[in-house]
């Protein structure tokens, strides 16, 4: 028995040392992951970037912007000249949090009626609550400082200046963890879908030798292409609607936007994963590999994409890594109608970089599959 078992591990090991592609896969798999992981997952958010609008401009408000600054948790990245413009700036997802600072600053300190406001984007779950812990702390420090400042020989409690700091947070007011997962969930589960439904497409022809079949034909590599897309990306779209359905009637998430732009955007993002699970699928040799690859693009692309963490906490070289997935496009998307009602001039960015990418990858997609063809 032992020697029928040893014979069993010997072919599988040498099957196994004969494919390597799969055999590097396979090694380098948990070893990247780690790397990767390790740079970009943090749920201690610091390095905000915030939008400031100082309408006093005197020492008391740079004090006070200074202090958001040196916490750590907060990095001015923009100024807008009244509330609009920082909510505008937050919309768009260039900023996740606000500091709006009142005229004659300096004199409301002295009379003891200061007040600042600080916006906080609710529609991200990590940032909003660091923002709002780190807002709090550093208001508190700041009215005791004032305070301090104040003291006199015979002055009284009552008679000390006040600073409060109000905050208030945008699109989630209650913080609630539902109105954060159900946007992203929605377009992980659609990133999920589209690749993992063409991943094995055009290795499974090869392998079971229908391929052959398909070439006698005079369609076109593209044709192909579009012929294996088209099939499951209407079974996609009827992933993408179950889910919102499920989210907005079942768990109560609030719809802000513009459903039929949501939509229209979400059809270019299944088209982007569709294109994305067929270039995997011509560059596996068989459909073990292609499922490596999909299992790698997933994990690595559900933390990297910023469906759970934060991206502008990663390092640059992490976030470029980022960009080579849907995903990464897609959940601003997402976050934006669904939880902030935003149109399309606050996503174009997002969209403009989708396009390309599906342009992108339906063309490798195309050379690789006309590659292997010759």
């Amino acid at each position: 028995m032992l020697k029928r078992i040893l014979a069993i591990i010997q072919k599988e090991l040498i099957q196994a040392y004969r494919d390597r592609v799969t055999l590097v896969v396979m090694l380098s798999m948990p070893l990247l992951q780690l790397i990767l992981f390790g740079y970009a997952i943090s749920t201690n958010v610091r390095h905000i970037p915030m939008v400031v609008v100082d309408q006093s401009l005197d020492q008391r408000s740079n004090s006070y912007i200074a202090a958001m600054v040196n916490s750590g948790y907060f990095d001015v990245i923009d100024t807008q000249p009244d509330q609009a413009g920082a909510i505008a700036a937050m919309d768009s997802g260039a900023v996740k949090a606000g500091l709006v600072i009142p005229p004659k600053f300096a004199d409301h300190v002295q009379r003891g009626d200061a007040q600042v406001l600080v916006l906080v984007d609710g529609s991200d779950l990590f940032t909003s609550q660091s923002a709002y812990s780190a807002a709090n702390i550093i208001g508190e420090q700041q009215a005791i400082q004032v305070m301090t400042e104040s003291v006199t020989p015979g002055s009284t409690i009552g008679a000390l200046p006040q600073l409060d700091a109000h905050i208030r947070v945008l699109y989630n007011p209650d913080l609630k963890d539902l109105w954060f997962i159900i946007p992203g969930m929605a377009a992980l589960l659609l990133q999920t879908q589209t690749i993992v439904l063409t991943a094995v497409a055009v290795v499974r022809e090869r392998e079971v030798g229908t391929i052959e079949q398909i070439l006698v034909t005079p369609i076109r590599p593209f044709e192909l292409m579009l012929g294996k897309i088209i099939p499951y990306l209407f079974i996609a779209m009827i992933n993408m609607l179950s889910v919102l359905a499920i989210g907005v009637f079942w768990f109560q998430v609030p719809f802000q936007g513009s459903f039929w732009l949501f939509i229209s955007l979400a059809f270019i993002y299944v088209f982007s994963g569709l294109g994305l699970g067929l270039l995997i699928s011509t560059v596996s040799q068989n459909q073990r590999q292609a499922n490596q690859l999909f299992m790698l693009f997933e994990m690595v692309g559900m933390v990297l994409g910023g469906f759970i963490f934060p991206r502008y906490t990663m390092p640059k070289l992490i976030q470029w890594v980022g960009d080579i997935f849907p995903l990464t496009y897609f959940v601003p998307i997402s976050r934006g109608i669904i939880t902030k009602g935003v149109g399309f001039s606050a996503v174009a960015g997002q969209v403009g970089a989708l396009v390309i990418y599906v342009v992108i990858v339906m063309a490798l997609a195309t050379v690789s599959f006309r590659k292997r063809l010759e």
